[in-house]
């Protein structure tokens, strides 16, 4: 299939290429030209404005969102519903609140344009090894994207969710838990760090020990052994863990709905505590961030 994919960060960049090695053909669009660029030397398409792109692709055009979540994506939606045609689909990835995913379908459904959300997860990872894909919308128009969506997930790593908003909404709980998943491994790793058997302890060895038929077997844990084996107690990284803002509406959707659920809910307010210390456990949780999906870590070295 033709699909234009516009934000190149790092998740963007890498979807273009695992779609092109997958025989689509990708038109790239970036606010700044230099990453667009990269791709044009490995045969990517390049556009320089929403308009190029809109007018190199094929009707039904199929353009793919990649962009931080929020206003950005408001302004980007404006501008191409002036541009694109009826029938002309939407595929928004970021990290979208469903709500916002909702009110933007609507919208874009008075011109006629179809609008599908599409929760992805697999980081920096993704190119290698494929994206996990949460899919909402309209379930037509999702069974015509499968060509795309199969190529970049792995084997059975794509999921038709159910109507606008579900696939987002699949995300943000799947982030929620994994808030928690990783709290729990930093709050295991410091109180190994505060026993009297810290000194004869290799952290590297024991997140490869646990994932040896053990119960808390793990892709964090493997991620975990790798940080822990370039630094050793993560000495060289701060414990300031960012939040990016779908822990915190897990935890709003949990209110709303009644629903208990207190590992999440602390797992984020450890968050916020995080940005004002340095303790062991919280450089567990950057180091983890850092490792899957290549989000920035404050040192002090």
């Amino acid at each position: 299939m033709q699909l234009g994919i516009i934000g190149l960060g790092r998740m963007g960049m890498n979807m273009a290429r695992r779609l092109m090695g997958g025989g689509h053909q990708v038109i790239a669009y970036n606010r700044t030209p230099d990453k667009t660029e990269t791709l044009v030397t490995e045969g990517v398409s390049a556009a320089y404005s929403l308009a190029e792109i809109v007018e190199k692709l094929p009707p039904p055009r199929v353009v793919w969102l990649m962009l931080p979540a929020g206003d950005v994506v408001d302004n980007h939606l404006e501008q191409l519903s002036d541009l694109l045609s009826p029938d002309d689909i939407v595929i928004e990835g970021g990290n979208t609140y469903y709500k916002d995913d909702i009110r933007r379908a609507a919208r874009l459904a008075e011109k006629s344009i179809r609008y599908v959300d599409a929760g992805v997860s697999g980081g920096i990872w993704g190119l290698k090894v494929g994206y996990c894909l949460m899919a909402g919308g309209d379930k037509e128009t999702c069974k015509y994207l499968e060509p795309i969506f199969t190529t970049l997930a792995p084997p059975e790593g794509y999921l038709y969710c159910g109507p606008t908003g579900s696939g987002h909404f699949v995300k943000m709980v799947h982030n929620g838990i994994e808030y928690g998943m990783m709290e729990a491994y930093g709050e295991g790793f410091a109180i190994l760090e505060a026993s009297p058997y810290a000194k004869d302890l290799d952290y590297a060895k024991v997140s490869h020990l646990w994932n040896q038929g053990s119960v808390i077997r793990s892709w964090l844990l493997e991620l975990l052994e790798d940080a822990f084996a370039r630094d050793e107690k993560l000495d060289r990284i701060r414990g300031y863990v960012d939040d990016s803002g779908e822990g915190r509406w897990t935890v709003q959707q949990a209110i709303e709905n009644g629903v208990a659920a207190p590992v999440i809910a602390l797992s984020l307010f450890k968050r916020f505590q995080s940005r004002d210390n340095n303790a062991f456990e919280d450089r567990v949780l950057a180091a983890l961030r850092r490792e899957f999906g290549g989000h920035a870590v404050k040192t002090d070295k």
